[in-house]
């Protein structure tokens, strides 16, 4: 048996809902390598934007 990978292994406590990207795993965790949240002085969290998602289906 060998050891998973860290892309193979979802992201500690990070939750994604967006069924679109390709970083969304099982049970809506996110399985990016890192994440990249990005905003400019927001005042919600409708504002900020997650600059690691990548649409599923597009190379």
């Amino acid at each position: 048996m060998g050891n998973k990978s860290d892309k193979d292994k979802p992201i500690g406590r990070v939750k994604c809902v967006v069924d679109s990207c390709v970083h969304n795993g099982n049970d809506n965790h996110c399985m990016a390598s890192s994440i990249e949240i990005e905003a400019n002085n927001p005042s919600s969290a409708e504002i900020t934007d997650c600059a690691t998602f990548e649409p599923r289906g597009i190379s």
